[in-house]
């Protein structure tokens, strides 16, 4: 089926080893390098964006509205394509005091610094407003297109049927690479990645079935639960089998796995633990991974290894699904393990 979509990554992105992560992982590592996938909007959720992105340009749209955290990647990656489409990008962020913001806007640091940088606009919003976030966005693009631009909703993370067909062709990708004697011969044992908000799952259990990338899909949840995601899930794999029509797999065939084993104190906050162990992997490899997202879930990768969740010595394909401007914001948090670990 023929649909929307743009040009927006340099790919196909690499697949690499970095073998002193074996020992440390306990598995045979393989690291899918979507944090290359382009420059400063580079990450996961440009795979995404092609998919929603096209459909927005296909419409005639002049605008884009989202939403995310503070350090949201996923409004970064959005207000930089919005920038170089010439699209207004208008971006509804979570801190715990919008009023405050309004008066002192906190730092343009990391992510921030990159949504301002290329002008968009931000609204605050409370983490009570957030859990209204549809309303809300809906509320921006009338007053936008009240302006004379007509605007485009992209959800959280990108996260829905269209979205989510991003990764579904990354699997194709990666099916690619692996035909081309890229990577060991076979299936991997299971992809693994961060989930966030559960668009990049979808896409990557209906692509690993469809492609035959591996027989587990396992997504480290960094906010919510299990229970949660496994719903959010199966909504976007609904939507997404519509999208694909004939091209969609049975789903019979690779077991997904919500892990939120390792999702830390809150989202965004890395235990002690964690944080050594994203220092310890860039100094034995010089694999860079964010504190929010692919920082837990390779630890959490290795801890699934420990308690015998991913059998030792399983082949992995792991998605690093970037972040760096994340990582940048969090300079003061990370400071205690940079001392402490060798």
């Amino acid at each position: 089926m023929s649909r929307p979509r743009l040009r927006l990554i340099h790919g196909p992105t690499p697949i690499v080893r970095r073998p002193a992560l074996d020992a440390l992982t306990g598995v045979e590592l393989w690291i899918k390098r979507d944090d290359a996938i382009a420059g400063a909007e580079a990450g996961n959720k440009l795979r995404k964006l092609e998919m929603l992105l096209g459909d927005a340009v296909a419409q005639g749209k002049r605008a884009v509205v989202t939403c995310g955290g503070l350090q949201s990647n996923h409004a970064r990656a959005t207000a930089i394509v919005c920038a170089e489409l010439g699209l207004r990008a208008e971006l509804l962020l979570r801190v715990p005091d919008p009023e405050a913001a309004r008066q002192t806007p906190p730092p343009a640091t990391g992510n921030l610094l990159l949504d301002r940088l290329v002008g968009a606009g931000i609204q605050w919003v409370s983490p009570d407003e957030y859990r209204q976030r549809v309303g809300l966005l809906e509320q921006a693009a009338r007053r936008l297109e009240d302006d004379g631009l007509p605007a485009y909703i992209v959800p959280e993370g990108g996260s829905n049927g269209l979205g989510a067909l991003g990764y579904f062709e990354a699997m194709r990708e990666v099916r690619e690479q692996m035909d081309l004697g890229l990577t060991a011969p076979g299936p991997f044992d299971v992809v693994a990645h961060a989930c966030g908000s559960g668009g990049t799952a979808a896409g990557v259990l209906l692509g690993a079935e469809a492609f035959a990338i591996a027989r587990e899909v396992r997504a480290f949840a960094v906010c919510d639960d299990a229970p949660t995601f496994e719903r959010v899930i199966g909504q976007i794999v609904t939507e997404a089998r519509a999208h694909l029509a004939g091209e969609a797999p049975s789903g019979d065939h690779v077991r997904l796995v919500v892990d939120d084993s390792a999702k830390g104190p809150a989202y965004a906050v890395q235990s002690d633990d964690q944080r050594a162990f994203l220092v310890e992997v860039a100094r034995r490899s010089g694999l860079v991974l964010d504190p929010v997202y692919t920082g837990k879930a390779l630890y959490g990768v290795a801890q699934a290894v420990s308690r015998g969740a991913i059998p030792r010595g399983a082949r992995v394909l792991f998605i690093h699904t970037g972040g760096l401007p994340g990582l940048l914001a969090q300079a003061d948090e990370l400071a205690p393990a940079l001392g402490r670990v060798r």
